[in-house]
This record gives structure tokens, C-alpha cells and sequence, in this order.
């Protein structure tokens, strides 16, 4: 599994990270992947192969923003011992804190802040679970909820969220009417970082209860969610605040490193079917009430108590969506962990 690892730096490259860029909006007109004709730009041979590697053949794009110094494996030694990476084409030493149980560097990006650190993690075997955990995402409320249908046990997890995203609203307004569009922008970046602490730890909670149970995990198939019907404003805000693609993504490559199959449901109805008697129910807010059997209980709960017992969308369990995402090849975007 292809895990990446951000590490903060003290190393100028604005000289370097300039001539990839003329490289790479050279390589987009003539269309050339030989080393040859880029010599001109005396860019080290290894990192500009890359940016011909990625560049030369792309048809679809017109214009290049920013660019990243791209070093492939062969250019990285590493000291596990000492926590060292060494680049040598570009003299560059930098200590590491991210696990030391990698099996591989396969590539590095540099930018002026960060180097994004690719690695190789041997995945653990997947186990044979006895039961399965569903897990509720929210807008409101607690971010997810998790029900164990053979203990009948709930787990309410990131309550805090809802008031991250509130009070940073209100912060960001108020710059706006200001004309502080700068300081509003920094503001929604320090959101971004809280938001994404908080999915890491919502995700390593629920694959902590899987281990516990010996269960696998099942999400609830949420493509398309943000265009599928029309929402209150307020809700508008919470749904498009909320990265549910994020925690997904946490939550899928934190299962899959740990053993723990993960595979989705079908969300139809979901909140309003009623987990003990299957019929239709009346949702009001958080509260569910199902008039065929009686049945009360929190909505939200109900919800992850029919998620786990569900019968997935795909049988193909072993196969989560991350797969398909780290090996699509986009070397600017960090994949998976980040410290």
C-alpha cells in the first residue's frame, strides 16, 4: 500500500522549482520527452525526466500553475537508523517522524515548504470478520456514528466538528465585509487543518472499534450526494463543509493497512427504515419512531444499525476506492497519511 508523508523543510528551491516550471510549459508546446531538448534549463537529468514523463503526453491540459521537484527512487537513499532521507542530485538531507516500517521510498516532491514522502507499506492480511460495524456520516451532530448490531452497542464519534465549522464561518464573514480577503483565506486553511486532524482521529477510532469486535466495516455508498436533491441553506453549508470523500479515504487505507475489510451499502433509506422490523418509519431531526413495531431510537443510530446489516453493493470486499486512486498516477497529489 502507497502511503504519503508531508514533512516540513527549511531548504530554498525557488531556483529549481522555476525551472521545472519553464521546462514543463516547454514540454507542453513542443510535445518532447527527450532529456536533450530541455538541457538548456540545466535542471538535474533525474528530476526533469519526470517532468517529461508527466508532461509530454498530455493532451488535456493547457497551462501549468505549479509544479513540484519530482525525485524517483533511484535518486533517495534513506538511513532508518539515523531517520534520514538524502537527495543526492540536489544535496538535500532531511529526518523524518512518520513510521519507520516502510519498505520503500518510491518517489519524493519538493516544493518551497514541503517534501510529500511516497512509501511502500506492507498491508496486513485481511481477517474474516465475525459481525460488521456500520458507520453513519453526518452533516449535523456527530460527524459518524457507529452500531455494532450484535452488541447493539453505538459509538457517536466528532461532535466538535459542526462547532469548527460555525465559528469559522462566522470568523471568515465577518473578514470578508472587511475586505481582509487575505487573512480569510488563511483563516479557511487553518479550518482545512482542524478539519482533517479530526477526520484522522474519527477514522482511526472506527477502525479501533473494528479491531476490538473482530468486524468489518461498512459505509454507507455516498457518490454524488451534494447534487442528488435540494437541501435547506444552512444544510447546503454543512454538507459542502464537510468532507465526506476525506474521511472516507482515511477511514478505507487505515482498515486496509490494519486487515479490516471495508465495503459499501446502498444509502437508500437508510435513516428511515426502521432496523428492527425493516418497514418505514417517521425521522423528525435526530429522532426516529417506527409505528409498525413501536421502535424508538436516535436517527442517526438507526441509520448505522441498517448499514451494518445490509448486503453490500460490491462483493469484491478486498477492492476499496483508495486502490483505484493511488494508482491513477497524479504525482502533485499527496496520497493517504500526512504528519
Amino acid at each position: 500500500m502507497i502511503l504519503t508523508f508531508k514533512i516540513k523543510h527549511k531548504r530554498d528551491f525557488s531556483s529549481e522549482l522555476r525551472k521545472a516550471k519553464q521546462i514543463a510549459e516547454f514540454v507542453l508546446i513542443h510535445k518532447t520527452r527527450s532529456s536533450k531538448d530541455v538541457k538548456q534549463f540545466c535542471l538535474k537529468s533525474a528530476i526533469a525526466n519526470q517532468i517529461l514523463r508527466k508532461y509530454g503526453n498530455n493532451k488535456t491540459l493547457k497551462n501549468v500553475n505549479r509544479v513540484k521537484l519530482t525525485i524517483p527512487s533511484q535518486s533517495v537513499n534513506v538511513d532508518k537508523e539515523k531517520r534520514v532521507i538524502e537527495i543526492s542530485c540536489l544535496k538535500f538531507k532531511t529526518q523524518y517522524n512518520f513510521r519507520n516500517d516502510f519498505e520503500k521510498i518510491n518517489q519524493i516532491e519538493l516544493d518551497n515548504e514541503y517534501a510529500y514522502v511516497s512509501v511502500s507499506i506492507k498491508e496486513q492480511p485481511q481477517i474474516t470478520p465475525k459481525v460488521w460495524i456500520g458507520v453513519d456520516r453526518n452533516t449535523t451532530g456527530h460527524i459518524a456514528v457507529v452500531a455494532n448490531p450484535s452488541t447493539e452497542k453505538v459509538w457517536k464519534l466528532g461532535k466538535e466538528a459542526l462547532h469548527v465549522h460555525n465559528k469559522y464561518k462566522d470568523i471568515r464573514k465577518d473578514l470578508q465585509k472587511k475586505g481582509k480577503l487575505r487573512l480569510a483565506k488563511k483563516i479557511k486553511n487553518r479550518e482545512s487543518r482542524i478539519i482533517r486532524d479530526l477526520n484522522h482521529k474519527i477514522a482511526k477510532e472506527i477502525v479501533n472499534i473494528a479491531i476490538i469486535n473482530n468486524a468489518g466495516i461498512k459505509l454507507e455508498q455516498l457518490d454524488g450526494i451534494r447534487n442528488s436533491r435540494k437541501h435547506t441553506r444552512k444544510f447546503n453549508y454543512s454538507l459542502h463543509s464537510w468532507s465526506f470523500y476525506q474521511l472516507q479515504n482515511f477511514t478505507e487505507y487505515k482498515a486496509k493497512l490494519c486487515g479490516i475489510p471495508l465495503t459499501y451499502v446502498e444509502p437508500k433509506n437508510t435513516s428511515k427504515e426502521c432496523s428492527r422490523c425493516g418497514n418505514i418509519g417517521i425521522r423528525d431531526s435526530k429522532k426516529f419512531v417506527c409505528h409498525s413495531c413501536g421502535h424508538v431510537d436516535h436517527a442517526d443510530a438507526n441509520a448505522s444499525f441498517n448499514i451494518a446489516l445490509r448486503q453490500p453493493i460490491n462483493s469484491n470486499i478486498g477492492q476499496l476506492n483508495t486502490d483505484r486512486d493511488v494508482f491513477k498516477g497524479s504525482t502533485d497529489t499527496p496520497r493517504g497519511d500526512s504528519l
